[in-house]
């Protein structure tokens, strides 16, 4: 692979001599900024060979860097070595960013060509920012990529499928009449809709063209009395065509998109520039005035109605059932037979699969045993899988998409002995989640505001984790949603009530150990004072922790009563639902401590 990779730079770098450009950036994503994407848009991967789901890369004459957050230091540094690109890490505070470093490595008066289809507008002005000051221009080019990847996988024609009302709870008409009206308040005619998980959500359609989201690839445009779908005509039956143009919605050739904006004239257009790519902008901002902000589809969709929320608890409750068995499939074998980590990722999935309405997985099981457990995001297959062993630890983090719902959900487990400091550490952390999950605050708050609830403990011990303690989940949709997040990084958007978000602070020691607790909870009214509304946050996720794992004098009276009230509505929530076999372990993992 190592050698491969050096070919397709050399073919790279033979395509930018021919359009006389210095360099080459890639923005690791697709139209769309989706996080998991088709396999035609796996450029990252396929130029660097480097698996994680979140990277840049840019390539010189010369040279070529990928740059990655702290989830994927260690993965990024073991992928790499040997190919001649070097690792450059982001969201750190020495951070070197792609501008800075091309800046450094090209001579005043270079060209940097991108694909402008595959970059945002935010993107674009941040490079563009930092070249200005170096002389470097940034060129609009062809992907540059379509030259050189023989047999490169085309735009995915998997069928669109409708989610019916009664999972979605609002109707077409309905959502695009919400649109509408935040429209007018924005002032603003139409918006354009380019990330997949808007598109799905704003149309209650849903598709199978990206791994692990249950969405397909198009645009939209939509304002008070338009709403444009562009999407492959072979994905959509007649009898879902038909439907979806009753309520309302025109549906035209994904490829028409791009001429189809060019055409728009006098209007004000509302667009998300940290999403939306420059292409599509670029095809607007001659002919019409933009008003930019966070997607209004984003926003909306975050905001999750009854009947969504009735179907996460719904889902819950069946992965709940599912982590049990896995459990005990795990303690039970453990010590008696050889059974791999990646065969217990594999296992996680079987044991939902029984569950009514499971679609598939909602992200690839990470499953880190003892050292492994240090690596965030660490993907393992049959060919690099460890035996586990009635000894230390395994963390796993995986998750289901079901009809009513999606999870996210990360236990550590104790497979044997583990040391003093382990449990100090894994208590600390548990802290952490708790005080998050336990938080009360005013409206007006944001994800920033609160992510130090996660870490004070930590921070008290002078310890910390790398990457953010909470993100979005989408009904149905994708399990890492925005626009609000729970991270040190400043996001503007507000918590509000309805936005179901992960909880997840976590701790790693490189070379022995990683663990964390993630529960998913939804933000909820608490109650309005004098001072104003409050709100704080229900748990949703129902599966024990593991309490052995615990020093019971570290915690609260008030952790603890938490810690105990969890398990026993985890206990009454799951045990009508397990056959009978599990009771007696289900009372054993939820008893008080």
């Amino acid at each position: 692979m190592k050698t491969e990779i050096k070919q397709r730079l050399a073919a790279l770098r033979a395509e930018m001599k021919k359009l006389d450009i210095d360099a080459w950036y890639i923005s690791g994503t697709d139209p769309h900024s989706s996080e998991y994407l088709p396999k035609r848009w796996e450029t990252r991967e396929y130029i660097a060979g480097f698996t994680g789901s979140y990277g840049l890369v840019a390539v010189t004459l010369d040279k070529a860097a990928l740059w990655t957050d702290s989830r994927y230091f260690l993965q990024a540094a073991e992928e790499l070595e040997g190919t001649g690109i070097e690792m450059q890490k982001l969201r750190v505070t020495d951070a070197v960013s792609p501008d800075t470093w091309l800046s450094q490595n090209l001579p005043a008066g270079s060209k940097v060509g991108l694909d402008a289809q595959s970059l945002t507008v935010d993107a674009f002005r941040g490079l563009q920012k930092g070249f200005l000051k170096k002389d470097i221009e940034l060129v609009e080019t062809p992907d540059l990529l379509e030259a050189i990847w023989e047999d490169r996988p085309a735009v995915p024609d998997d069928k669109v499928f409708e989610l019916d009302v009664k999972y979605a709870g609002v109707g077409r008409p309905e959502k695009q009449q919400k649109i509408a009206g935040e429209l007018a308040s924005a002032g603003a005619d139409i918006h354009v809709v380019s990330m997949l998980d808007e598109l799905a959500w704003l149309y209650n359609l849903r598709g199978s063209d990206v791994p692990y989201n249950p969405v397909f690839t198009g645009f939209a445009v939509i304002g008070e009395k338009e709403s444009v779908l562009f999407v492959d005509s072979g994905k959509i039956d007649s009898d879902l065509k038909s439907k979806i143009e009753a309520d309302g919605v025109k549906v035209k050739n994904y490829t028409t998109f791009y001429n189809y904006l060019a055409e728009i004239e006098g209007k004000t257009v509302f667009v998300d520039p940290s999403t939306l790519n420059f292409a599509a902008y670029s095809a607007l901002a001659a002919s019409n005035e933009i008003v930019e902000g966070t997607s209004l589809v984003a926003i909306q969709k975050a905001l999750k109605n009854e009947t969504e929320l009735e179907g996460f608890k719904s889902a819950m409750k069946k992965d709940g059932v599912a982590l049990v068995e896995s459990i005990f499939w795990l303690k039970a074998i453990i010590g008696k037979q050889t059974v791999t980590d990646y065969e217990f990722g594999q296992k996680l999935a079987e044991f939902r699969a029984k569950q009514d309405g499971f679609k598939g997985e909602s992200f690839t099981p990470i499953v880190g045993y003892k050292s492994r457990g240090a690596l965030v995001h660490l993907h393992i297959g049959a060919d690099d899988a460890l035996p586990l062993d009635a000894d230390g630890v395994v963390l796993f983090d995986s998750g289901g998409q079901y009809i009513d719902g999606t999870t996210d959900v990360t236990r550590t487990i104790a497979l044997g002995a583990v040391s003093d400091q382990f449990k100090t550490d894994f208590t600390l952390t548990l802290k952490g989640m708790i005080g998050l999950t336990q938080a009360k605050f005013p409206y007006g708050v944001k994800g920033c505001h609160l992510d130090i609830l996660a870490r004070q403990a930590l921070w008290d011990n002078g310890m910390n984790y790398g990457h953010g303690t909470g993100h979005g989940v989408g009904h149905f949709l994708n399990v890492h949603e925005g626009p609000m997040a729970i991270r040190l990084e400043y996001n503007e958007n507000l918590m509000q009530p309805g936005q179901v978000l992960s909880n997840e602070p976590a701790f790693y020691r490189e070379g022995q150990y990683g663990l964390r607790t993630e529960n998913m909870m939804v933000c909820v009214e608490r109650e309005t004072t004098e001072f104003g509304r409050f709100l704080g946050f229900d748990t949703l996720t129902l599966c024990p922790i593991d309490t052995t794992l615990i020093k019971v004098e570290l915690l609260s009276e008030k952790e603890r009563k938490w810690l105990n009230d969890y398990h026993r509505w985890v206990n009454e929530e799951l045990k009508p639902l397990l056959e009978e076999k599990y009771h007696n372990f289900l009372d054993e993992i939820t008893q008080e401590i």
